[in-house]
C-alpha cells in the first residue's frame, strides 16, 4: 500500500469475537456483510482461532459453522491480507478460554475516512484511542442515576453548600 493510499484511510481497527463452546451460529455474518457493502468498513483481514481444552490454540479453516451444508463464510474466502499472523492469532487465542473459538477481524472505518484525512492533511495526528466496553459503560451509567445530579453538582444530596429542603 502506497503512502498515498493511507492518506486516504480511516482508522483501523481490530476486533477478537469469542464464541463458548465452539458455537458460531453464523447470526452476525448479515450484518456484517451489511457493513461492508455500504461502505461503513472494509474488512483488511478475518480469521478463527480455536483453544482446545488443554489450551492449544489452533487456526481454524472457514467451514460450514451452523451445518446446514453450505459454506458460511463463502464470501470472507481470500479476504486475508497477511496483517495477522500467527503471533496475532496465538494472542487472540490467549484471551479466550479453552474449548472456545474466536473471530479475528481487522477492518477499516471507512465512514471515519474522510474525517480522519482532514485532519492529518492539517497536520493532526491521534495521539490515544480506545475503546470502552458495553459492560463498564453500563456501570458508569447507573452509578450516575443514582446520583442526584438534578441540581448540576453530580454529587449526591446536592451540593452540601446552601438551604437543604429539610433544613
Amino acid at each position: 500500500m502506497a503512502e498515498d493510499d493511507l492518506v486516504e484511510t480511516g482508522p483501523i481497527d481490530y476486533l477478537v469475537v469469542e464464541f463458548p463452546g465452539n458455537r458460531m451460529t453464523g447470526e452476525g455474518l448479515p450484518l456484517l456483510i451489511d457493513l461492508v457493502d455500504r461502505g461503513v468498513i472494509r474488512i483488511l483481514d478475518f480469521a478463527f482461532v480455536r483453544k482446545d481444552t488443554d489450551g492449544t490454540v489452533t487456526g481454524m479453516e472457514l467451514a460450514d459453522f451452523d451445518g446446514d451444508g453450505r459454506l458460511d463464510l463463502a464470501v470472507f474466502e481470500g479476504v486475508g491480507s497477511g496483517l495477522l499472523d500467527a503471533a496475532d492469532l496465538g494472542e487472540a487465542g490467549g484471551v479466550i478460554e479453552p474449548g472456545n473459538s474466536a473471530g479475528v477481524l481487522v477492518y477499516e472505518n471507512t465512514w471515519a475516512a474522510p474525517f480522519a484525512t482532514a485532519l492529518r492533511r492539517g497536520g493532526a495526528k491521534v495521539v490515544a484511542s480506545g475503546r470502552i466496553p458495553l459492560p463498564d459503560l453500563l456501570q458508569s451509567l447507573d452509578a450516575l442515576d443514582d446520583l442526584d445530579v438534578g441540581d448540576g453538582t453530580g454529587t449526591p444530596g446536592g451540593s452540601g453548600t446552601g438551604p437543604s429542603a429539610t433544613g
